[in-house]
């Protein structure tokens, strides 16, 4: 039998991964040897283990877990397929985040921050009528898609008037998981089946304006939250988003949504 399998050192390279790879990867029970020497301890491997050793690495340097990889060479084809096309979608949304994040630098060092106009002012108290999600930050988008996907069907199916803009609440600190809803103003104390009320109290608020892309709302709140503790006021949730021009209205470039966020003078 040892003449027709592979030590660890000829194995490792037909398939072109280090032993140390082929060490960790059976301590983690990802490909296990066939045999393994009682007295040295070596390891040995057959030919045809070639094949998902290979789809290892393969799968290794398109940086997916190594969990997911198990799971994948565990499973068969049409589950298999299910499971790199999530992993599929996982990297096209972390390029598409990539990407965002590269335009915003190259707006960064080709003008500096972006002057955002920060005002003071005072909102009405508003009622919402709003559906809610909980997500992490690079799902924000997402979600909030889904949440209007939600909430105008149950607006139209109820025959409830509305006031535009549609809204978005988000907490002060965007954790890694998060309450985050999507409102539309309604009539003063109606209710409607299937979806909550919001009441936002009225009061002090600092507010700009964003034009542009979503993606660059963080260039928005940077200077929003600058100008806040720069007057020595202090935020309070929720943070407000109404959506003044949408994606249906005009591109990306002409998107504009108004940061309102509420604040109180500083008792410190």
């Amino acid at each position: 039998m040892r003449d027709e399998l592979l030590t660890i050192g000829r194995f490792a390279r037909l398939c072109r991964l280090s032993v140390k790879q082929l060490r960790h990867y059976d301590d983690v029970g990802l490909l296990a040897p066939v045999r393994v020497d009682a007295g040295s301890g070596y390891r040995y491997y057959a030919p045809e283990q070639a094949r998902d050793a290979l789809t290892i690495a393969l799968l290794r340097e398109m940086d997916l877990p190594l969990a997911v990889i198990a799971r994948a060479l565990a499973a068969g084809p049409e589950h298999r397929t299910g499971i790199l096309r999530a992993e599929r979608d996982r990297l096209a949304e972390r390029i598409s985040r990539d990407q965002a994040r590269l335009t915003m630098l190259e707006r960064l060092a080709e003008g500096g921050l972006p002057g955002h106009e920060v005002a003071l002012g005072r909102e009405p108290e508003r009622r919402l009528a709003v559906v809610r999600a909980v997500c992490t930050p690079a799902e924000i988008g997402t979600r909030v898609g889904e949440c209007v996907g939600r909430l105008l069907p149950v607006l139209g199916r109820t025959g409830t008037a509305w006031e535009p803009p549609l809204w978005g609440l988000y907490p002060l600190d965007l954790e890694e998981r998060m309450e985050i809803a999507v409102g539309a103003q309604t009539p003063q104390g109606q209710g409607i089946p299937g979806l909550e009320c919001e009441v936002l109290p009225g009061g002090l608020v600092a507010e700009t304006t964003h034009i542009g892309p979503y993606t660059h709302l963080p260039l928005a709140y940077n200077a929003l939250f600058a100008a806040v503790h720069e007057r020595g006021l202090r935020p309070r949730a929720p943070v407000r988003e109404a959506y003044l021009v949408g994606p249906a209205e005009a591109p990306q470039e002409e998107l504009m949504t108004r940061l309102i966020l509420p604040v109180q003078e500083s008792t410190a």
